[in-house]
This record gives C-alpha cells, structure tokens and sequence, in this order.
C-alpha cells in the first residue's frame, strides 16, 4: 500500500529565525501523524535543516536539480550528487514556476529526473495544466505529454519516481480544484502509467498542489487517486502544515 506524502515547498522564502521557529514547531506537532513529510526550503538552507531535522522523520528535499551529473564548469548549478551528500532524499523536478519562469521544457525535466536516480535523490515530478489550457480542454493532452516524456527517457528507477499533479491555475491562486476535478485528473495519471507497467501504477505515488489548506486537505486526501499533497504556501505555518499533514486517515 503506497504511503501518504505530503511536502512543503518554501519556495523563495525563510531565513535563520524563522526556520528555527517554524522547524521546532513543526517536530513535535507531526510526530504521529501516518503520512512521510518532507520540507522544502530554498537551497541556501538545506544544512540548516538537516542540523534542525536530524533525529526526526521529517525527510529534506530540494527545490531543483541540475541535469548535468558531474562537476564542472556549471556556475549556480547543483548536481544531485551535492544534494545527497547534504542530506537530500527528494528534489522537485519541473515544477510549474521553473517551467513558466526558466524555461524549463519537458525534454529538460527529463534528464533532471534521470540525473536525480543516478544518484538516489528521488524525484518529485510535477506536472500540470495553465487555465487557458483547461478551458481550451486540453488538461489531460498536457499532463500525457508530460509524463510521457519522463518515463520513456528513463532507463531505469520508474517506481521511484513520485509525480505531483499541480494545476498551475490553483497555484498561489486561492483556487483549488474540487476534490472530483483533482481526483480525474490522477485517476487519468494513474492510467497512463499503467499503460508502462501494472506496478509502476500501483506503486507511483500522485500527490495533488494546488492550494492544499487545512481546510481541505481531508476531502481531497480522501479521494482514491490522491497520495498526498505538495504544499505551497500553507507549509510556511507550522500549525497549518501539521494540520494537513495530520489529516491523513
């Protein structure tokens, strides 16, 4: 059965104090919670968090990954390899901000997700849709594609691989799909990866970001298809992050 995830992206936030605060708040409050967590802080605090999260189950990703896998001549990059050894266990790969700000394609977040399992950081693929995307009917086209292109670039490391299906019109937004919309969409996730393997689908985790709150967090980790959350802004308080966090049944 797959576990519950449920990561806190900080995005361009935080700083020494803060992460304190929120990290010893955050401990105590999740401790019996039946989901994995993971926090997500800008890289910059990655040691930080690994000192303050050392002797807890609370597990430390990264925000991106470079795609080149050895050292060299990348000024500003990081490669898998140093988030390992700085006591990552998971990366996003292609979330909407770096496909929207960076440029970031699909052919990219590709050889991002394959660099990251060459090195056993596992990747949190994200995938999603713009509003003029979903009201031109074109959701599910989009995330095929997406997904698609990451699975047959891998050679191996497919199960290990957790995708997050964030529209990108529910981000930072206030909107949030209903339960039902959210819940098609990863029903379709599930289905196509199960066109690559039966297991690959049974053993994928699909998490849902898109305004993940307290307030609906139950409703929408209830749903058959949704294996947790990738939690934007709501992950910055640690009362409401150990709240969604604790709504796993």
């Amino acid at each position: 059965m797959r576990q519950k995830l449920v990561a806190g992206n900080w995005k361009m936030h935080g700083d020494s104090q803060s992460i304190r605060e929120l990290l010893t708040a955050l401990k105590p409050a999740v401790a019996e919670s039946a989901a994995e967590i993971a926090v997500i802080p800008p890289l910059v605090y990655v040691p930080l968090c690994a000192d303050l999260l050392a002797g807890s189950s609370i597990a430390l990703g990264a925000q991106t990954v470079s795609e080149q896998r050895n050292p060299g001549a990348f000024t500003g990059e990081v490669c898998a390899d140093m988030l390992a050894d700085s006591g990552c266990r998971y990366t996003l790969v292609g979330h909407s901000e770096r496909r929207s700000l960076y440029g970031e394609n699909d052919a990219l977040v590709a050889a991002k997700t394959e660099a990251a399992l060459a090195a056993n950081v596992l990747p949190i693929v994200c995938v999603g849709e713009t509003k003029e995307q979903r009201e031109a009917g074109a959701t599910l086209d989009v995330v095929g594609q997406q997904i698609d292109v990451v699975l047959s670039t891998l050679n191996s490391g497919h199960d290990k691989i957790t995708v997050a299906y964030e529209p990108v019109w529910a981000i930072g937004t206030g909107l949030t799909a209903s339960p039902e919309q959210a819940q098609e969409v990863h029903a379709f996730i599930r289905t196509r990866l199960a066109a690559h393997s039966a297991e690959l689908a049974d053993t994928v985790r699909i998490l849902y970001g898109g305004s993940v709150k307290a307030a609906n967090a139950a409703e929408l980790f209830a749903q058959p298809d949704i294996d947790g959350g990738l939690v934007g802004g709501a992950s910055l308080d640690a009362e409401e992050f150990a709240a969604i966090c604790n709504a796993i049944g």
